[in-house]
Formats: structure tokens, C-alpha cells, sequence
């Protein structure tokens, strides 16, 4: 239960965080979308005949390729996020269900719910290591490039113009979004994961002015909604990743009402 509540709080405060950045371009779709492509990609490993704990390492470079296919499209200007990320979504996930289709009659069965919805309560001695130390690396990474990323999100054109990367940004920023995505699947599954990249930073948004405090918070109800919502399924004897997504709702819901509030 320690390591899960740790790694659910490390998670949580690290998705919110990227979360930030990716639902103020638009593209509260991506964290969904590259996912559902890790679930091509543990596949993937699974015809190479790995267990589940190594494909998710094959995984890894399969969505981060697929994150990096994704913002060339974007790039391009001929598609929106939605449509590019909806494109390579479907595909990856048809991958995935012909990987397992072709594998062997007698290899062995895949729990393929587990994949989709993880079992932060089983998470391994190596797997929080593996977790804390890609909060680590990614913290290091938002830091060193916050303010030209927070540019290039909120003007990427005048940015461009003052000699900000802006193309490297995308990219930089879309492939340290399915590292983080891919090595959260493997603790938290799909679904809350996108729930993480997705509902604090869209709460977080109705209720703060400037991308700093919009941070703060997204990343404390991350922290917040993953922690309480451990507490809560183990006292009521529910499912974990259902009770931090209905916890992290109920804070947008609470959002939805004070911005209404404030609009008079």
C-alpha cells in the first residue's frame, strides 16, 4: 500500500504537470491517444515472446515513435491534434489486438485488463524506482526549457520570430509525454493515465490566470485526487483507478461551479 500511494502521488503530480502544456494546445486528446498506442506496443513485445514487464519496455519506443509521427502531422499545419492523434491512435491500437491475434495457440495467457487499467496496488520495489526516477529526469527537462515551452504554447508564432525552438519544443515535449505515459501504464494503466494527463490540468484551467499557478495546482490535484482516492477505495473496499478518476471529476465539477460563480 506505501509504494502504491507513492507512486499514485508521483504519477499523478508529474501527468498533471505535462498535462498543463498539452490541454493549453489543444490536445487534451494526445494523452488518450498515446495510451491506448502503449497498448500496441506491450502487444507488440508480447508476439516477441516477453512477459508483460518487458514488453512495456518494447513499448517505450513503439509511443515514442508514435508521439513523434504525431507532431510531424501537426507540424505539417494540414491536420488538427485531434484528427492526427485519433489517426495514429486507432492504427496503434489495431496493431495491438493483430500482435496478440498472431501470437502462438499455446503461448501464454495475457490479462489484457490489467493492461488496460493497471494494478497500482501490485506495483514492484523496481517499478517505483522506475517511476521516481523518470519524475526526476522529466522535472529536470520542464525546468530547463518552462519558460521557452510556456512561450512557444501560449504565441508560437512570436516566439518563433524571438529565436525559440519551437519545432524542437513540440517534439521534445510530445516524446517526454509518451515516456512518461508509457512508464505510468505500467504502474496505473491506460485509462487513468489519461485521466492524470487530462482532468487536473483541464480543472486547474477554470480556476487559475497565469500557467504558474495553473501548474501548481493541476500538479497538487494530482498529488491530491491520487493520494485521497488510494485512502478511499481502501476503506471502501472499491477499485482504486475508479475512485481517483470519479475524486478527480468531482474537483473539476468543483471548478465548473466556482468559474460559473465568478462569472456571475
Amino acid at each position: 500500500m506505501q509504494r502504491a500511494f507513492i507512486a499514485g502521488m508521483l504519477v499523478g503530480g508529474l501527468c498533471a504537470c505535462i498535462g498543463v502544456f498539452v490541454v493549453k494546445r489543444g490536445l487534451s486528446f494526445i494523452g488518450d491517444g498515446l495510451a491506448h498506442a502503449t497498448f500496441g506496443g506491450i502487444a507488440l513485445g508480447l508476439w516477441l515472446e516477453l512477459n508483460v514487464q518487458q514488453a512495456v519496455w518494447v513499448a517505450l519506443p513503439f509511443t515514442v515513435v508514435v508521439a513523434l509521427g504525431i507532431a510531424y502531422v501537426l507540424r505539417s499545419g494540414k491536420l488538427g491534434g485531434d484528427v492526427a492523434t485519433g489517426v495514429f491512435f486507432a492504427v496503434s491500437f489495431a496493431l495491438g489486438v493483430l500482435f496478440l491475434g498472431l501470437r502462438p495457440p499455446d503461448a501464454p495467457m495475457v490479462d489484457v485488463e490489467s493492461v488496460l487499467f493497471g494494478s497500482i496496488l501490485a506495483i514492484g520495489q523496481v517499478d517505483l524506482y522506475t517511476v521516481a526516477g523518470v519524475t526526476v529526469v522529466a522535472a529536470l527537462v520542464l525546468s530547463a526549457t518552462w519558460s521557452r515551452l510556456a512561450y512557444a504554447t501560449f504565441d508560437p508564432a512570436l516566439a518563433r520570430l524571438s529565436g525559440v525552438p519551437v519545432s524542437a519544443l513540440d517534439y521534445m515535449l510530445l516524446a517526454l509525454t509518451a515516456v512518461v505515459i508509457v512508464v505510468s501504464v505500467k504502474t496505473v494503466g491506460i485509462v487513468l493515465v489519461s485521466s492524470f494527463i487530462v482532468i487536473p490540468a483541464a480543472t486547474a484551467g477554470l480556476v487559475a490566470r497565469s500557467i504558474g499557478r495553473m501548474s501548481l495546482l493541476a500538479v497538487t490535484l494530482g498529488v491530491v485526487g491520487a493520494g485521497s482516492g488510494l485512502i478511499a477505495s481502501y476503506h471502501l473496499d472499491v477499485a482504486s483507478g475508479a475512485t481517483i478518476i470519479l475524486l478527480l471529476g468531482t474537483f473539476f465539477a468543483l471548478a465548473m461551479g466556482l468559474s460559473a460563480l465568478r462569472r456571475g
